[in-house]
């Protein structure tokens, strides 16, 4: 199996400047009210990448501890949070470790947040770790923002199954790993105590830069070099002109926001 560290090698500006971020009032709002977050809560973000979600709760004042094992994506997280935030952010401390060997304390958080990376963890690993590492009573928050597979909307249909058909026919190993999606709208048996689950539905309007932007960003993308990537980058302008108007295509998004707690907590 490849290693999942290492995935976003090379990817990481594509990433934090074309990615969805968070939308940060809605996830405060639920983290305040079902898990007690207040500014003083110490916050493990695991897999942080560049810091989309630290920059949630930052935003709200929260120390954050964000654990992240690809140096490219550690190399980026400070400037750009810091960037979006307009200001330094002295509460972050990044840490070279992986969501299974945090090397965080016993007991030292009091919330462990993970977000669109918490699919390529090893579960039964990760979250024995995520238990070791709360305190008592502390939750885990399981955020993702993405574009909607599972739109119900007969008009999105079509545009959704050709994206889905031409990742699975150019991408790397989109086949693979896409079924690890699901994780994002599964969540409830990873927890035998407290359990609240949402998700907020929107869409993103993309040109095509934001659009090609975007789709490089992904893990399953070959970059330029690969055999692979010709055909993927015809087959990417040929999506966008198919399915754009006037210069722009509408994505349907889907936030998933899940917060949860061990009984023996």
């Amino acid at each position: 199996m490849p290693d999942n560290t290492q995935r976003f090698t090379g990817r990481a500006e594509d990433y934090d400047r074309y990615r969805q971020r968070y939308p940060t009032q809605e996830v405060l709002a639920r983290m305040r009210d079902w898990c007690g977050l207040t500014s003083r809560s110490v916050v493990a973000d695991i897999g942080a990448g560049t810091g989309m979600l630290a920059e949630v709760f930052l935003a709200h004042g929260n120390r954050v501890l964000a654990v992240e094992p690809n140096p490219d994506m550690r190399e980026q997280m400070r400037p750009s949070v810091e960037r979006r935030l307009g200001r330094p952010v002295p509460q972050l401390e990044i840490i070279d470790a992986t969501a299974e060997a945090t090397t965080l304390p016993d007991a030292s958080v009091d919330l462990v947040a993970a977000g669109r990376a918490f699919h390529w963890f090893d579960k039964e690993r990760s979250l024995a770790e995520f238990r070791r590492i709360l305190k008592p009573g502390g939750w885990i928050a399981l955020i993702a923002a993405d574009r909607d597979r599972e739109s119900k909307d007969p008009a999105s249909r079509p545009q959704i199954d050709a994206y889905e058909e031409m990742m699975s026919i150019h991408g790397t190993d989109y086949a693979r790993i896409r079924s690890s999606y699901r994780t994002y709208d599964r969540r409830e048996p990873l927890f035998d105590g407290d359990f609240h689950h949402d998700e907020i539905p929107g869409f993103r309007r993309l040109d095509w830069e934001n659009f090609r932007g975007h789709a490089m960003s992904l893990s399953i993308s070959p970059q330029p070099g690969h055999p692979q990537y010709e055909r993927f980058a015809e087959a990417l302008k040929s999506y966008f002109e198919s399915y754009a108007g006037d210069g722009i295509l509408t994505m349907p998004t889907v936030c998933w926001i899940t917060a949860g707690r061990f009984r023996s907590q």
